[in-house]
């Protein structure tokens, strides 16, 4: 639930902030006065696209910020590694350049995050929703959220994944002949030049080592040769030298022991040196290097460098690389046998499909007739009385006669009036009536639905008369258990209010301010009579208003016999 909402240099609104609470909060004011604006606050804290024309002129920055429950949330939280207290901290800041971040509970997010986050916190119904009512790609969506879940849609959707992979396996293998015939000669020119270069795993930095070694060689004898002899080559070399005082030093310590672990120590180093110095004999003997070695490098390296640059891999990629293009082959000249076996295997599997597809559309046709007796109970209440909601099943036309969603075509039929058939929605409902057929479908919906808060932005479009007490009646009943926010602008709506926000505009040194107020019951009674009369407020009016409230609380009262 969103406990407190601040809004600071956004559009109109300088400052505001708003305490709301469960039930039905109303949100009322003349046209352009802001209202808007409340809703569109709370869709950019929940990471909804925004633009620098957000920000109040003259600000650098804008900002919103919102207190949630953290009810629902500990998951996500815990899964994004954020901590809260005791409760969720959103805070959305634009600039005046557009640019935009996102933080929660003082940790930063993404937007990506953020709506992930806001898919758990609100269900924002604005005022394009009913038109999307009317397309009949999304009328299967609206079905399956009510009827299906996940363990039943999940056999059909992997039947039809593994009829997708085949389908598509078999499509790479359906090519002309002349095409074939080409990649196979590329092929089999690729495998021809590769065998021939007989590549080996960690060859070329091999040979370029050696051949590096190669270009050294002089120096490197010299340096090798002056080395040994100063090591053991002469009679006072090194070793020769350390041999002596070992054997002095061995002597002395006949006398005097405290010497012996010097004598010990000369000892291990004339052998460390002789063991040096037959490496370093056995490194300068390999040096002796063959007529023509060096040339013979360049050669070999040369050809590697060609192939790793004609195929745009280092040598660790081109054997797999080999072994591709076998593969590849392979599988063209024996496309045809495979060909058949996939055939095989892709009938086997599209009659599994059709199999599920059966199966999950016996589960759709089911859930329909509960939501054509929910959503028509629905709209009785809301004062269409006469109206028929009816889910229409036709079979997907051509072949296989299913896709990624089953075999069925689905979409929504209604008659407004006695005596019409059911037709489309699109044709058939006016404004008003889709309005209030989306808060029915909202209704119905919100039954199975863990989110917590609803707001409904200007749901009374095309609505008035009994029709928008009706509506009213419904948000409230809506609102039991749960928190909902509605942008409206008829008193049918905003008496049935727990909480009613005031959204006033006004001048003050030539700019526009917009405050929000909280209003009292005399508030209430005095914005309700505006709501019917306008400006002017009489005597007549505020008792209307005062009646209007009182309606409402007997309703509410009687609740449990109104509202199922």
């Amino acid at each position: 639930m969103l406990n407190e909402l601040h809004i600071e240099n956004i559009a109109v609104i300088e400052r505001a902030d708003i305490s709301f609470g469960r039930g039905l909060n109303v949100l009322t004011g003349e046209t352009g006065a802001g209202k808007s604006i409340v809703i569109d606050s709370i869709g950019a804290v929940l990471g909804e696209r925004v633009s620098r024309e957000l920000v109040r002129r003259g600000a650098e920055k804008g900002t919103v910020t919102a207190a949630f429950d953290l009810d629902g949330c500990e998951d996500w939280l815990r899964e994004n590694e954020i901590e809260a207290e005791d409760e969720l901290i959103i805070q959305r800041r634009i600039t005046a350049d557009g640019k935009s971040g996102c933080r929660v509970c003082g940790t930063p997010v993404t937007a990506a995050q953020l709506k992930e986050l806001a898919a758990l916190l609100v269900d924002i119904h604005g005022q394009n929703d009913g038109r999307q009512l009317m397309d009949e790609r999304r009328h299967r969506e609206y079905l399956d959220r009510f009827g299906l879940n996940e363990t039943e849609l999940s056999p059909y959707r992997e039947a039809y994944r593994q009829y997708s992979a085949i389908r598509k396996e078999l499509s790479s293998l359906e090519m002309d002949e002349i095409e074939k015939e080409r990649l196979s000669d590329s092929l089999r020119y690729q495998i021809e030049e590769l065998e021939r270069a007989e590549l080996k795993a960690g060859e070329y930095d091999a040979l370029c080592a050696r051949r590096d070694l190669l270009r050294n060689a002089e120096k490197l004898s010299e340096a090798l040769d002056a080395a040994i002899a100063m090591l053991s080559g002469e009679e006072d070399s090194a070793l020769s030298l350390t041999q002596n005082a070992a054997y002095y030093v061995g002597k002395a310590a006949a006398y005097a022991p405290e010497l012996e672990n010097t004598s010990g120590t000369l000892e291990s180093a004339a052998f460390s040196l002789a063991d040096a110095s037959e490496s370093l004999r056995d490194f300068r003997e390999s040096l002796d290097f063959s007529p023509g070695e060096y040339d013979s490098l360049e050669t070999r390296i040369a050809a590697l460098n060609k192939l790793l640059r004609k195929y745009g891999r280092d040598e660790d990629a081109l054997i797999p690389y080999l072994d591709e293009c076998r593969e590849k082959l392979d599988n063209i000249q024996y496309a045809d046998e495979r060909s058949e076996k996939l055939k095989k295997q892709l009938a086997e599997a599209a009659e599994k499909c059709r199999t599920e597809a059966d199966r999950l559309s016996k589960t759709r046709r089911k859930a329909a007739k509960t939501l054509e007796e929910r959503i028509s109970g629905e709209l009785r209440q809301l004062n269409m009385p006469s109206v028929r909601f009816q889910v229409s099943f036709s079979p997907i036309g051509g072949e296989p006669g299913f896709d990624i969603n089953g075999c069925d075509e689905i979409r929504f039929l209604m008659s407004a009036n006695a005596g019409e058939e059911p037709g489309r929605i699109s044709r058939i409902a006016s404004g008003g009536e889709l309005s209030r057929i989306m808060l029915a479908m909202k209704n119905v919906f919100a039954e199975n639905d863990p989110v917590q808060t609803m707001v409904f932005d200007e749901i009374d479009t095309g609505v008035s008369g009994i029709a928008a007490q009706r509506v009213g009646e419904k948000l409230y009943c809506v609102s039991l258990g749960r928190q909902v926010m509605c942008v409206t602008h008829l008193p049918q709506i905003a008496a049935m209010a727990d909480q009613h926000y005031l959204i006033r505009k006004e001048e003050r040194g030539g700019r526009t301010y917009t405050d929000v107020l909280a209003l009292d019951r005399d508030g209430r009674r005095h914005e309700l009579a505006r709501l019917h009369g306008g400006d002017n407020i009489t005597d007549t009016t505020l008792q209307s208003a005062e009646e209007q409230l009182e309606s409402c609380e007997h309703f509410k009262h009687g609740l449990s016999h109104t509202c199922v």
